[in-house]
């Protein structure tokens, strides 16, 4: 056993001793040791009730015969991060996560591990982890959030409290509607109700094989999460005597299985920036020429807040992950041989239901013909953009207009907020890249806004951040390559033309040649004064379009 460095044989007498600080008895020295990596946070919904997952997986893995070590990895809201400076520290906290992982497992050896992640970016920063250090693991997440209310008889979520925002500021909500809705949005403990990016990725997760059944959509309050922790931690030593590990799960057939799963139900853009990263991780890179492949032979057969008005826990409800891919692979669009964490694909949707046809359409009825997430390419975008066309208004699927040009997200919101912004605009904010953020914000608060002018179907917004899973509208992030590398995102001016073709998966800048290389003569990247850990990042990190990941990876 790995454990075996820390406990075996007289030299080790010294760690004996300091593991018998810990109350470990000579029985449980000839136990396999269990990592328990917990993400647990005080003011985090997300994570606020970790604990109690934990305790669960601790006590799955004693049923089994291990003896679990848990210990904290650091995570972000993005929430509670939104259109502040935090927001530069998210995306960043991915790789943080996973190099402290990566510390903390290497200088404690153990057999095997369970990560307990529910949030944005520790999922995929777990899973880089995972993939680095390749023992057999199993991930548990907290689960969602039940929706929340608007107090007048309507659900809603996150993505409805940022929009009532935009809402107030027109004047089409009171202060008293606005507060209803504060007071009732996120109902309790769990990853925000909507397909997010926190719900994306842990139905993502259980899509590529790294989690049990469920883990995707069983509601954070409910025994069943309970249940499905304490499983996990029984599954991971059946993992540990099999010698399953996470490169014998993510392989191209799993990625692929994931991005099927990313465009059946139309996950937040944010995934496209992760699964480039974790399969890099894995060994196995996607591309984003790969990834629109897949998604124009995928339909679109969920359509969840904040697309629609269906939300995560109604997909439990008919049978979740699972019944969903059982669905595609009536037509032949899932890999049943890959191995999961508990059997073969195969096995785990031959024992899932049918699809209800109503959340889960049937593929002769589905939303799209095509995958709820689009890649687009064009001069504006040579190395590719990303759009959740699942959540764009059918009007917006083609439009031309003027640029309206901003350097940063604040500077964007104000126009947006003061009414500045008309229909057929369409807002430019760059320098809020990877390296131009750095960080690559997270830029719901303008999106919202939009929304909640009542501009969702007139005005679209480009940018080389990226956006929040709760994000709807023609919003396309990832615009690549980004401002602060001298990408023609960084050429445009007030006034020029910008066409978007979703269906033809292309975004341009009608400028001519002439023009755009006199510009770019005269263009100077802004400087900028970066200290601590995001004057590393800015760095090391690269493009949106090769996931964000540092220049070591690629």
């Amino acid at each position: 056993m790995r454990s075996d460095l820390l406990k075996e044989g007289p030299s080790r007498a010294p760690h004996r001793s300091l593991l018998k600080a810990l109350g470990i008895t000579d029985r449980e020295m000839k136990r396999p040791f269990v990592a328990v990596v917990s993400s647990k946070s005080d003011y985090i919904p997300g994570h606020a009730h970790l604990d109690t997952i934990t305790k669960a997986v601790e006590a799955g893995i004693r049923n089994a015969g291990g003896v679990p070590f848990t210990f904290n990895t650091i995570g972000v809201c993005d929430g509670l991060a939104m259109n502040h400076k935090g927001m530069k520290y998210s995306l960043c906290s991915r790789e943080l996560i996973a190099d402290s992982i990566e510390v903390m497992l290497t200088a404690h050896p153990m057999d095997a591990v369970v990560f307990i992640p529910n949030c944005d970016k520790i999922v995929p920063g777990m899973l880089m982890a995972a993939c680095r250090m390749n023992l057999p693991s199993i991930f548990v997440s907290g689960g969602p959030m039940m929706p929340g209310h608007n107090g007048k008889g309507t659900r809603m979520g996150l993505s409805e409290m940022f929009e009532a925002v935009g809402s107030f500021a027109a004047g089409k909500i009171t202060a008293e509607d606005l507060h209803c809705q504060e007071e009732n949005a996120c109902p309790g403990c769990g990853s925000c109700s909507g397909m997010y990016t926190a719900n994306s990725m842990n139905c993502l997760t259980e899509a590529i094989g790294m989690a049990l059944p469920g883990n995707g959509t069983i509601p954070a309050v409910t025994a069943a999460r309970v249940r499905l922790a304490k499983d996990a931690g029984e599954r991971v030593m059946e993992l540990l005597e099999q010698n399953i590990r996470p490169l014998d799960i993510l392989t191209p057939k799993a990625f692929e299985n994931a991005l099927r799963a990313d465009m059946a139900i139309g996950c937040s853009s944010n995934t496209i920036l992760h699964i480039l990263a974790i399969s890099r991780a894995a060994g196995c890179p996607v591309t984003l020429e790969q990834i629109d492949a897949i998604g124009k032979k995928t339909p679109q057969i969920c359509k969840l807040n904040p697309a629609g008005t269906t939300f995560i826990t109604d997909l439990n409800d008919v049978g979740g992950i699972q019944s969903m891919l059982k669905e595609l692979d009536t037509a032949g669009m899932v890999h049943r041989d890959v191995v999961t964490v508990n059997g073969t694909v195969g096995e785990r949707i031959d024992a899932a239901k049918p699809a209800d046809g109503t959340i889960i359409r049937k593929l002769d009825d589905p939303f799209s013909k095509d995958g709820g997430i689009a890649i687009l390419f064009g001069n504006l975008a040579a190395d590719g953009a990303v759009v959740k066309k699942g959540a764009v208004a059918p009007s917006m699927m083609v439009h031309s207009g003027p640029a309206r040009v901003f350097d940063s997200e604040e500077d964007a919101t104000a126009a947006i907020m003061d009414g500045k912004i008309h229909e057929g605009d369409v807002v430019v904010i760059r320098y809020e890249g990877p390296k131009g953020g750095p960080g690559m914000r997270e830029m719901l608060t303008p999106t919202a806004a939009i929304i909640g002018r009542g501009l969702g179907e007139s005005v679209a917004l480009i940018t080389d951040g990226r956006f929040s899973g709760a994000t709807r509208g023609a919003s396309i992030g990832h615009v690549s390559p980004e401002a602060a590398e001298g990408g023609l995102i960084a050429l445009v001016e007030e006034g020029d033309t910008v066409a978007i073709d979703i269906p033809n998966r292309s975004l341009s800048l009608l400028v001519d040649e002439d023009t755009l290389a006199a510009r770019k003569a005269a263009w100077k990247a802004p400087e900028r004064e970066l200290t601590g850990y995001a004057k590393r990042y800015a760095q090391h990190v690269t493009s949106g379009a090769t996931g964000a990941v540092f220049d070591d990876m690629l």
